[in-house]
Formats: C-alpha cells, sequence, structure tokens
C-alpha cells in the first residue's frame, strides 16, 4: 500500500532569474507544491545590492513577489550582493531550507552566467547529490513572445491633455518612469512601457508616442495570469 506524502515530506526551490521565463517556472513549482501539499521557496540570485537594481530588475521581482503571495509561498528569496558562484548559493539555500526538489529553467546555464564547464546541473549533483532537479523548458509561445519586442530602454510618461506622452528625457514634470520595449519592425514609438505604481507592475500600450489610458495589458501570451484594471 503506498503512503501519503505529508507537508514535509517534500520541499520546492524555484530558481528564476530575469526574464519571461520567470513566471513559468514559478507557477509549475506552485503546481508541483499543490500535488505534494508542500512547502515552496523562490529563489533569485544577483551580484548587485538591491539599490542598485534598476527598473526592469524591480518590475521582475515585484511580479514574483505577487505571484509568491498569490500562490502562498514560504519565502521569496533574494540573495543580492551575491559574490559567490551561482550554484553555491542554490545548494547553500537548499540545504538552509531541507529543500528536496530544484526546479531551474532549460536556459539556466547561460543566465546565470556562472557555469563556463560541464553543465549546471552536473555541478548541483555533486554539491547536493539527494535533491531532485526539474529542468523546465521555455514555452515557444514566450521565446515569439520575446521576439516582437526590442530591448527595453529607460523612458517616462508626461501626462499631456489628458493622456501620457512618451519621453526618454528625463524632467520633474513625469507622471511615471519605467521601461519602453518599442515594437520590432515599426518607425514610430510603438510598443509597452512598463513601470511600477502602488498596485504593482503594469504595462500599457504606447501608440505613436501616446499612451491614451493606463490600461494594464497582458503581453506574455494565453494562460498568463496578469490582470487587467484601469488607473487614474
Amino acid at each position: 500500500m503506498k503512503t501519503g506524502k505529508t507537508r514535509m515530506d517534500e520541499k520546492i526551490l524555484v530558481c528564476v532569474y530575469y526574464g519571461p521565463n520567470g513566471e513559468r517556472l514559478i507557477r509549475r513549482g506552485c503546481k508541483i507544491a499543490d500535488m505534494l501539499d508542500c512547502p515552496l521557496y523562490i529563489l533569485t540570485v544577483d551580484p548587485l545590492p538591491v539599490e542598485e537594481f534598476d527598473a526592469e530588475k524591480t518590475d521582475y521581482i515585484n511580479r514574483w513577489k505577487q505571484l509568491a503571495k498569490k500562490h502562498n509561498a514560504e519565502e521569496y528569496i533574494i540573495r543580492d550582493n551575491e559574490k559567490k558562484p551561482v550554484y553555491k548559493v542554490i545548494a547553500e539555500v537548499a540545504r538552509e531550507k531541507s529543500i528536496t526538489q530544484i526546479i531551474l529553467g532549460q536556459t539556466a546555464q547561460s543566465r546565470w552566467q556562472e557555469i563556463t564547464k560541464g553543465s549546471i546541473i552536473n555541478v548541483l549533483l555533486r554539491e547536493i547529490p539527494f535533491i531532485d532537479i526539474h529542468i523546465v523548458s521555455e514555452a515557444r509561445a514566450i521565446e515569439d513572445q520575446e521576439g516582437f519586442f526590442q530591448k527595453g530602454v529607460r523612458a517616462y510618461l508626461v501626462r499631456e491633455d489628458g493622456k501620457y506622452r512618451l519621453s526618454f528625457d528625463y524632467s520633474e514634470d513625469f507622471a511615471y518612469e519605467g521601461i519602453f520595449f518599442k515594437e520590432v519592425g515599426t518607425d514610430f514609438n510603438n510598443g509597452i512601457f512598463r513601470f511600477m505604481n502602488e498596485q504593482g507592475t503594469m504595462q500599457v500600450h504606447v501608440t505613436d508616442d501616446y499612451a491614451q489610458e493606463l490600461k494594464n495589458v497582458n503581453i506574455t501570451g494565453p494562460g498568463s495570469e496578469s490582470e487587467i484594471w484601469n488607473q487614474e
């Protein structure tokens, strides 16, 4: 007869770095944790101190914190100003929290930029040999979505005649500061402006230099848990 697992039998650690696949990894970890009825931990490692994070990194982290809270994760861990190799930090956290399963993205090795020889899986297995490691491939929809926009640049929204004009020059009267992602293949400033307000991370459409309204939009493809609201 198969014995049912208790909450303390398993503990899951999801390792996320900046990029659209982070949310997918967290959701996968949440599903596994729900099935096993076990604690879930989420980890981000960065060599910079938190106070030096740019707007894009801050946006990602705030979104991940929201997901962690929504799914009742045990803890969201940020190891900032970290000088040790990332695999060492993952192993340390795994030991501290008695982790039994680790979830990584398919491109973790290149994105963490820490392993120069061999695979991160083999290195982690040597460091923590009794932990299961899950590798989650990136969804093709997410890969395609990334190709729709150019690299984000710092920008501002300035309120003008009931609308919001996009500007790349700092001025004291700006309404919001954030990151603008321009659509590929357009000569005009069409794309997505991402910023933070009291509600969390916002993403709004910009068309020909203007955001007509601050309506949060979902650009991560079907199945995203992003909410939609109006802000005035």
